[in-house]
């Protein structure tokens, strides 16, 4: 398809939230003469920070780390809640200009790539008037996240029909719910759980945590002491800096104790928890996970408060099989009841990639699961496609930094020497294959098989390691395992600026 039959960008990315503004305001920086749009499905921006509105909404990453590189978080709590992410993601979209960058409900439904013209043509849909529409890029950037927004994880379970009161899932909170003063039941042990409980237990009658098995829970201060400490000392900017690598440092040290002195993590966490809950609590059966730390990813409860809510009274832990939903509640495997007026089933997400968009090349279909990573960033056999998946150990936006750096990285390089594509060759077809997330989490093992898989070796294995990646993406080489070519043989190549008269 010639270039002037459809509207053409440099780069189209495709989602509007943490990753996708970030990405864009890299591109700005950095390539400024790339012609740059962002495709957002959804009516609004901010991806995950839109759309989950439950009570007490929050990350468990520090807004140090989980602020862009360029623009430090100005706030003087390190753990925040969703609003504040979403205006700090809105904030900066609006101040460099990428907010008019934005189309809405514009929903990428399949990209095709042509070798012949070394280009995409993506296909739209509407989310709004349903309506088709067609564009075309040199370069694909999914910034999508890793799950379905139109609908959470809910396992079967048997007797729903009979329940009498609400059923909610966290993802598709109701406006009009009214908890105060009910009885509510949160089926689940996740990080969504634990942010949950103490949230809802300020006005409700009864807060019941009830799982299966229990996870990992830290208690950590919602504001970082050293970061009050080095603004009196630095400036802002350089506090700021300091705070976050001391989090970056510290937060790798925890991951790699958890990995190889796993047995020294665990007796931590429980001082952690018998520190915080009264004397005799039953930590054996409700806070002794079956798994090591960071098999799963550890839940952070900021200065205590989930635990405080269960020390108060207002809240309560069962570890425990639902044996079905009754009229009035749960029955469970032990023959106990739990009498319920809401019950919100905190059952996890429903992983995706690429927001579920579907690609060829030259009319041959790609299925990821069949693809490897290179570089934890783009998929071998698949030219100019990046797509940005954040630590699993670690904030999201340390690895989306790293990512949208490396795409304008590559894309200087194509233009210096003229080239068009970029495509990561495929490996050894005979090497053995891993999973992309290391991960025992029931969301990924529900939906890991349908991701690309990882090797070994670099560059096609997942490392979540902030440290080592920095050096990779930023100074490593960009020619181990990559192949560029050129659409003409003569495409003139893009000369050095002169240096500048000092």
């Amino acid at each position: 398809m010639p270039r002037n039959a459809a509207e053409y960008f440099d780069v189209l990315i495709v989602g509007a939230g943490l990753s996708g503004v970030g990405a864009a305001c890299h591109l700005q920086d950095e390539c400024p003469d790339k012609t740059v749009a962002i495709l957002e499905a959804r009516a609004e921006s901010g991806g995950t920070w839109d759309l989950f509105r439950y009570p007490g909404v929050r990350s468990d990453s520090d807004m140090f780390t989980l602020a862009y590189s360029f623009k430090p978080w100005s706030g003087t709590r390190a753990i925040v809640d969703g609003p504040s992410i979403l205006s700090y993601i809105r904030e900066t979209a609006h101040d460099r200009g990428i907010d008019k960058k934005i189309r809405y409900d514009s929903r990428v439904m399949r990209a095709s790539w042509s070798s012949a013209e070394s280009q995409w043509t993506v296909d739209v849909e509407r989310s709004d008037t349903g309506a088709a529409e067609q564009l075309t890029c040199g370069f694909l950037f999914g910034n999508t996240g890793y799950y379905r927004y139109d609908a959470g994880y809910t396992p079967h379970f048997e007797g729903t029909a009979m329940f009498t009161g609400r059923i909610v899932h966290p993802q598709a909170w109701p406006d009009d719910l009214d908890y105060v003063g009910k009885r509510i039941v949160v089926i689940g042990s996740g990080a969504t759980a634990v942010t949950l409980v103490p949230a809802l237990s300020e006005q409700a009658q009864q807060v019941t945590m009830l799982q299966r098995s229990p996870s990992y829970i830290a208690a950590l201060p919602a504001q970082d002491s050293m970061d009050t400490l080095l603004r009196r000392a630095f400036p802002t900017r350089t506090a700021r800096s300091l705070v976050r690598w001391k989090n970056v440092l510290l937060g790798w040290l925890i991951f790699q104790l958890s990995r190889h002195a796993p047995k020294f993590m665990k007796g931590l966490l429980r001082k952690g928890v018998e520190r915080q809950l009264p004397e005799g609590y039953d930590i054996d059966t409700h806070f002794t996970p079956p798994y090591e730390p960071w098999d799963q990813r550890l839940c952070l409860a900021p200065d205590g408060d989930f635990f405080k809510a269960i020390a108060d009274g207002r809240a309560s832990v069962v570890t425990g099989q639902i044996r079905s939903f009754t009229t009035t509640g749960l029955e469970l495997e032990s023959g106990d009841v739990i009498e319920a007026d809401i019950i919100v089933t905190a059952t996890g997400l429903t992983m995706l990639m690429l927001g579920g968009m579907k690609i060829d090349i030259d009319g041959r279909s790609i299925d990821f699961s069949e693809t490897v990573t290179y570089k934890s960033v783009m998929l071998g056999g698949v030219p100019n496609l990046a797509f940005t998946f954040g630590y699993s150990n670690a904030s999201w936006t340390l690895k989306s930094d790293l990512v949208a750096r490396y795409v304008c990285r590559l894309l200087n390089h194509m233009d210096e020497f003229g080239y068009d594509s970029c495509t990561p060759l495929e490996p050894d077809s005979t090497a053995p294959r891993f999973p992309y997330l290391d991960l025992s989490s029931g969301y990924v093992q529900r939906s890991g098989t349908s991701f690309p898989k990882q090797l070994s070796k670099a560059p096609w294995r997942v490392r979540h390691n902030y440290p080592l990646d920095l050096l990779m993406f930023r100074y490593g080489t960009l020619n181990d395992g990559v192949a560029f070519s050129r659409r003409t043989p003569d495409k003139p190549v893009r000369m050095p600026a002169p240096p500048s008269a000092v």
